[in-house]
């Protein structure tokens, strides 16, 4: 039971962190996207640092913890929000 409430937590943080890193993503890129629009790709954007950074070596980008995770997740969400700006064209 303990290890399906970690695992809950862990999904909870995970889509916050992601959120918080669409957020800044968005003023980054500036973007004028709805907060929930900025979270979802912040979501999908730490996905693809992850996984980015993951296939480069670059693991937690040497820093680890929340830190590195937010750091990936504003730059995986940067390329998700350039990618998505280039498909509408």
């Amino acid at each position: 039971m303990g290890s399906i409430i970690g695992f809950l937590v862990d999904i909870i943080i995970s889509l916050i962190i992601g959120a918080i890193c669409g957020c800044i993503a968005g003023n980054i890129m500036k973007t004028n996207n709805s907060l929930l629009h900025n979270a979802i790709l912040g979501v999908i954007g730490g996905l693809v640092g992850g996984v980015l950074f993951g296939i480069l070596g670059i693991i937690g980008l040497q820093i680890g913890g929340w830190i590195g995770s937010i750091l990936g997740g504003v730059i995986g969400s940067c390329i998700v929000i350039y990618v998505a700006r280039m498909l509408k064209k």
